[in-house]
Parts: C-alpha cells; sequence; structure tokens
C-alpha cells in the first residue's frame, strides 16, 4: 500500500466521509435484536427484518472498508448507496425525520460526487 496516499487530500475526504458509516457498524452490530425488532415494528415480518440487518451489516462494513482502504472507490460508494436510499425512504420519510431525511441526502451526495469524480 503507498503510504502517501494515506496523507492526501482524497484519502482524507474517503475518510471523514466514512465517520457516519463507521459510526453507526458497532449499534447495529451489538443491538442487533433491538434493531431487527424496529424494523419488523416498521411492518416487515421478522425473518425479513433479520436478513435486512445482516445485510445492513455486510454493506457498510464492506462498503466502507473498501472506500477507506481500496482503489474500488465506485464499488464502495455504490454499496454505501444500495444501504442509504432505501433506509431514507422506509425509515425516515414516514414519519418525516428532517435531521435524519437531510443528512442521509447530504451523505448521498457526497457518495454520488465521489462515484463522479473516482477513476
Amino acid at each position: 500500500m503507498d503510504l502517501k496516499r494515506f496523507y492526501s487530500l482524497n484519502f482524507l475526504g474517503r475518510l471523514l466521509l466514512s465517520a457516519i458509516f463507521i459510526n453507526a457498524i458497532p449499534g447495529k452490530i451489538t443491538n442487533f435484536a433491538a434493531q431487527a425488532e424496529y424494523i419488523t415494528n416498521r411492518g416487515f415480518p421478522e425473518p425479513v427484518s433479520m436478513i435486512m440487518m445482516v445485510g445492513a451489516i455486510a454493506l457498510l462494513l464492506g462498503g466502507t472498508v473498501l472506500l477507506i482502504f481500496t482503489e474500488r472507490i465506485k464499488l464502495a460508494c455504490s454499496l454505501l448507496l444500495v444501504f442509504l436510499v432505501p433506509a431514507t425512504i422506509i425509515f425516515h420519510l414516514i414519519p418525516f425525520q428532517l435531521a435524519a431525511v437531510a443528512r442521509n441526502l447530504s451523505l448521498i451526495g457526497g457518495l454520488l460526487v465521489v462515484i463522479e469524480k473516482s477513476k
């Protein structure tokens, strides 16, 4: 791995963009049952809720690791978008949570810019 890459603004930007995803991962893992129950309470069957939680964790982990440590930036951002767009629609539009929707729209915009600017 090229150490010069770690001192670039590009790396710093990707690290900071991923910070919110890094922060979300431990809570999803340590509170798996409560998170899955929240999804179930939103109207999804319990087995689907469990699958959605496993998928969310996989997308967050995979996307974050790829974004920070690899050159597979388009794939990383795409994985994070696959998590973020449905989560925003399903969990924050009804009931409308302005702060969460605004945060997620900002993240979606940032991920789209990174995809556009990546090689």
